[in-house]
């Protein structure tokens, strides 16, 4: 049986119609509702916010998982957790002190994973791999949807799956933009554990269909 978790992005859905993505979303195969946070500054769009979540949280019993996108992430970690953020992920390239945000997090209850922008190598993240819960690969530059997945993210994969299994972290891999069902055999096969789609679930003609095959797909479809 396959253990890797579906997150749709809800970045890619119709805004004026959050609510059905939601009642979509609750009745598929997903697990994860995944939610980027951008702030207009950290990266070059703005999406939604605190009163969205909030707004959105009853909706589903399921985890929201949370990806700011944001300059000063330690500031609203009470915030996110009080409109329902199950999981809280801070990029490693906007937290001057990561540890002390990670240690925050998991303070207020919260999974906390840290993001890594396509041009930040894994190696950087050595001495706090075993205190975080995940860690979300950008394989996209972040701030829009639609975009091309980065070939190499597959190559830091498997870099940062070897940095788990050394220090024997139980972090879980996060592959976030470009994930498609032509690529996702091959992202699991180098080691991810949480596939991110967007405009490959919310723009299909079937998002129903297209969650439950990237929930189906099973690493030995590649070779």
């Amino acid at each position: 049986m396959n253990q890797h978790l579906v997150a749709p992005s809800l970045l890619a859905a119709d805004f004026a119609h959050l609510g059905d993505a939601l009642q979509l979303f609750d009745k598929s195969e997903a697990d994860w509702l995944h939610l980027d946070v951008m702030d207009g500054r950290f990266v070059p769009n703005i999406s939604f916010g605190l009163p969205v979540i909030k707004a959105l949280r009853p909706l589903s019993k399921k985890v929201f998982d949370v990806h700011l996108m944001i300059e000063q992430p330690e500031n609203y970690i009470a915030d996110f957790k009080a409109v329902g953020a199950d999981v809280l992920t801070v990029h490693y390239e906007a937290s001057t002190h990561l540890h002390r945000s990670i240690q925050a997090i998991q303070a207020a209850g919260m999974k906390a994973g840290v993001a890594l922008n396509p041009h930040t190598p894994v190696v950087l993240l050595q001495d706090i791999i075993k205190d975080v819960d995940l860690v979300c690969l950008m394989s996209v530059n972040p701030g829009f949807g639609g975009q091309s997945f980065i070939e190499r993210t597959l190559l830091k994969i498997r870099q940062l799956k070897a940095m788990i299994l050394a220090e024997n972290s139980n972090a879980l891999i996060e592959i976030d933009g470009g994930v498609d069902p032509k690529n996702a055999a091959a992202i699991l096969n180098a080691g991810a554990d949480v596939l991110v789609a967007g405009s490959s679930v919310f723009k299909s003609e079937d998002p129903m269909a297209s969650i439950k095959h990237l929930k189906n797909i099973q690493q030995l479809d590649v070779v």
